[in-house]
């Protein structure tokens, strides 16, 4: 459809200095947004339901505000996007970078095969900003990476008058890709967001997905496991030893939380992965045995739909001593090496 054709009715305040530009709402159609559970117009966006996330812990409860793993897809020929953001005011932390944190960037993509195609920097943001990026202004499915760590209440896409928009091209894999874990699923401290592990995956593999990863939050409690295994998704990665307290209480939760989603979805692939940061000679060592005696029943139980990825070798390869930016969350580096491993098991899980 021709932008000029669409009756916006929004009042949105333009400080790009793009003249011949109408905001669209991105959670109007022919938008869609992927990886995220509240959409609603009016409301802020979120990853999972509120009152699940409020049972299961303060940390859950507020960090299902950021919106880790959030897209949102359209087709156009216009010859550039514009962003513009509502979103609050936070402090940038010390090991992230301001765009990994706060911003969002653009892939674009034909035929599942994707491009990047320029970031959205944040800059000097009162309560949000707005920003633009050219484009080749040929058609393309494009896809905006939502921040990582903060929360945001609405974003509009700006567009030419005279271009068009449509629907974006589906993913090849449509049922979603589910991901469970610490602050490193969650993305910290990737420098931009489509350079956490998930989105990585999610563009080789032209696959969608869920990131419920919660920095230091995720702990498997009852609730929570209960929610995800009511989701229908293609793959599910059990990633959460890094933020368990201590090895009593991965031993304590680390089976039950596989035999929740087992029972009710006795076909869906499951990747146990283990923290990257092992260190021999400490608690870890225990951390990782208690993973791998989860998997090793499985199989005993003639459960072949289940895959060990031992954190311990994550890193592996030239520089696995820069695959971080202090000493446990991934930079670039560690997230694409993060991304190969997991996304073998992910593929292969795929496979059958």
């Amino acid at each position: 459809m021709k932008i000029s054709d669409i009756d916006k009715n929004l009042a949105v305040e333009n400080t790009t200095g793009l003249d011949n530009i109408v905001w669209l709402d991105v959670k109007d159609a022919p938008f869609t947004i992927h990886g995220l559970w509240q959409t609603e117009k009016g409301k802020p966006f979120l990853r999972m339901p509120e009152d699940i996330a409020a049972k299961t812990s303060d940390g859950v409860r507020w960090l299902n505000t950021n919106t880790a793993g959030g897209r949102i897809r359209f087709r156009t020929d216009s010859p550039w996007i514009a962003l513009k953001a509502v979103m609050p005011d936070n402090a940038t932390m010390p090991h992230i970078t301001m765009l990994g944190q706060s911003g969002f960037d653009l892939y674009k993509s034909d035929g599942g095969l994707y491009e990047y195609a320029g970031s959205f920097m944040p800059g000097n943001r009162h309560h949000g900003y707005d920003t633009w990026k050219p484009t080749d202004g040929r058609f393309h499915t494009y896809t905006v990476n939502m921040p990582l760590y903060d929360p945001v209440e609405e974003v509009y896409i700006g567009l030419a008058k005279d271009a068009q928009i449509e629907a974006p091209e589906p993913y090849a894999l449509e049922k979603p890709v589910l991901y469970y874990g610490s602050s490193i699923t969650q993305g910290g401290c990737a420098s931009r967001p489509g350079n956490a592990y998930q989105a990585m995956i999610s563009r080789r593999l032209d696959a969608d997905f869920i990131n419920l990863g919660f920095s230091g939050s995720a702990r498997a409690e009852t609730v929570i496991c209960e929610y995800m295994a009511s989701l229908d998704v293609s793959v599910f990665v059990c990633d959460y030893d890094h933020n368990a307290p201590n090895a009593d209480h991965l031993e304590a939760t680390h089976k039950p939380l596989y035999d929740i989603y087992r029972k009710a979805n006795p076909d869906t692939p499951i990747v146990f992965v283990t923290k990257p940061d092992f260190h021999p000679g400490t608690e870890d060592v225990r951390r990782r045995e208690i993973v791998l005696a989860t998997y090793h029943a499985a199989l005993a139980a003639g459960d072949k739909k289940v895959s060990f990825v031992d954190g311990a070798r994550l890193f592996e390869g030239p520089f696995a001593d820069s695959c971080t930016v202090d000493g446990c969350h991934p930079n670039d580096l560690g997230f694409f090496r993060i991304s190969e491993k997991i996304g073998d098991a992910v593929e292969a899980a795929l496979k059958g």
